[in-house]
């Protein structure tokens, strides 16, 4: 599908927007006549929009990088972490209990599968179904 010749319109590439079409012949002029007045008005004011921004451009101050550290941080070599009273890089969570009276423990189905035991008749089954 992609070696099919395509419509210029379909190109990807073209960064100029195409040719401005209008309904009649009436829009048309009332958008060349709006062109012609939004240029008198830029005219009017003296300077085109373009020169506006070059020359207020101009005025402004150049940029100055200072590259100097005033600070003594930057000269200091070790700077001491802050001592918490913590030992070991990381501390580590309480490892979760059941507290709960309903699970009696946790019985082995097929292949380390894990599964809850709620009652002893459930112990009784697993166990059973394993050997069987």
């Amino acid at each position: 599908m992609s070696m099919h010749l395509h419509h210029p319109s379909l190109s990807l590439t073209g960064k100029r927007k195409g040719k401005v079409k209008f309904r009649n012949a009436a829009e048309a002029q009332r958008a060349r006549e709006l062109d012609a007045s939004w240029k008198e008005i830029l005219k009017s004011q003296g300077v085109a929009a373009e020169q506006k921004r070059r020359a207020r451009a101009m005025r402004a101050e150049p940029l100055q990088y200072n590259l100097t550290s005033d600070n003594d941080r930057a000269n200091t070599r070790h700077i001491p972490s802050l001592d918490t009273g913590h030992s070991g890089p990381v501390s580590s969570k309480p490892n979760p209990q059941y507290t709960g009276t309903k699970i009696l423990g946790i019985g082995t189905m097929h292949k380390s599968n894990a599964v809850p035991v709620f009652s002893s008749e459930e112990a009784h089954d697993i166990a059973t179904m394993r050997r069987s």
